[in-house]
């Protein structure tokens, strides 16, 4: 039987969700939410970038969708600049008995001891008094911060630090929202943008301190974060625009969960723009970016994940890989008890009835 499936946002992450929910013929496509008149009216097949119709036109109310009655609603919209919008969206969409899998807000990976009780209980009611579940993941915060480091974790006799670390060059990112308003790239180094804001990263990411906290049975007495940022040598151009001389052009931060004055769990990221930047921070298992997983224990791991594609770069392949996690999960959440579900819930997402065998040669 197939499950039936709304896709509410077609960006970075949601065109990627799309393609495969009218490839993927465990799906059914009810219907498609946009955020913007001009997407509307368009047909899903074009919004996601594939030769085929599918005879469903995109719109732009969300009551539309919900009178569909799917089982399972795709959420990819942006939430970083519109955070009350996408919790209420969430609220909604639950309420009214439809299960939600989505790539935003990351928080709301593992939101409890990270947002306020005010922000999480809604959601909660919402969930149980429409019998419904939500899961939001992706592949960081997601599964390169919570199923590989847990999955190492499993093989261990001791453990004193888990840290999971993004290496990326951002330069091909092309989101001129995320990478200027919302991580202030390209802004003066004087100018603290969203991401920066005292507790904001331990907002974004606490959610990934706090899970693997949780499954590792140990409780944090803080979390901490710090950053820096490292200035233009010149000017230069990125695929979300320009970056002036002076300007911010590589960040390095960390999220800590702290168990006493030690790091247990610690989330780090080292950004950059360019490759030659910065060159004594952390270096990348292959050009252009990877994920790693350093686990001190007994035995010790170094877990080093790289992301390719065949029709991009090691961003084009990160944001396939967040919206197949999601879509995936579908099945394992429209299964799963009511309420927020996370990955310390769900059972393993194997990726059954994905096998396409060898492409064909020319």
């Amino acid at each position: 039987m197939t499950i039936r499936v709304a896709a509410i946002g077609t960006g970075n992450v949601g065109r990627h969700a799309l393609a495969q929910l009218i490839n993927d013929e465990r799906y059914e496509l009810t219907g498609v939410w946009v955020s913007s008149a001009a997407k509307a009216g368009k047909d899903a097949g074009e919004l996601a970038g594939l030769q085929v119709r599918t005879g469903i036109t995109a719109t732009d109310d969300l009551d539309e969708i919900l009178a569909a009655k799917p089982d399972c609603a795709v959420y990819t919209a942006m939430a970083d600049n519109r955070l009350p919008d996408a919790l209420e969206d969430y609220r909604r969409i639950l309420a009214a008995g439809v299960n939600v899998v989505g790539s935003s807000a990351v928080f709301l990976q593992y939101p409890w001891q990270v947002l306020p009780a005010e922000l999480v209980t809604p959601i909660e009611d919402a969930a149980k008094a429409g019998s419904a579940a939500i899961f939001v993941n992706g592949i960081d915060p997601g599964f390169a911060n919570d199923l590989l480091p847990l999955a190492l974790a499993g093989t261990c006799q001791s453990i004193e630090q888990i840290r999971c670390m993004e290496i990326v060059d951002y330069a091909t990112y092309d989101s001129a929202t995320v990478m200027f308003d919302v991580m202030g790239f390209g802004k003066s180094t004087d100018e603290l943008p969203m991401l920066l804001q005292p507790g904001v990263l331990s907002l974004a990411w606490g959610s990934v301190v706090r899970q693997l906290a949780a499954g590792l049975g140990i409780e944090l007495d803080e979390v901490t974060e710090t950053h820096v940022r490292v200035p233009a040598p010149e000017d230069f151009e990125v695929a979300a625009g320009h970056i002036p001389k002076g300007s911010t052009a590589a960040m390095r931060f960390e999220v800590r969960g702290m168990v006493g004055d030690h790091p247990a769990v610690v989330l780090e990221h080292v950004t950059r723009l360019r490759a030659d930047l910065c060159p004594d921070w952390p270096q990348p298992a292959q050009e252009g970016g990877s994920y790693r997983v350093e686990l001190t224990g007994e035995p010790s791991y170094a877990l080093d994940l790289c992301l390719s594609s065949r029709k991009g770069d090691h961003n084009h392949a990160g944001l396939a890989a967040t919206a197949a996690r999601v879509v995936n999960a579908i099945p394992a959440v429209v299964a799963a008890d009511p309420g927020i579900r996370t990955t310390l819930d769900l059972p393993l997402i194997t990726g059954k009835g994905l096998y396409a065998g060898p492409r064909p040669t020319a």
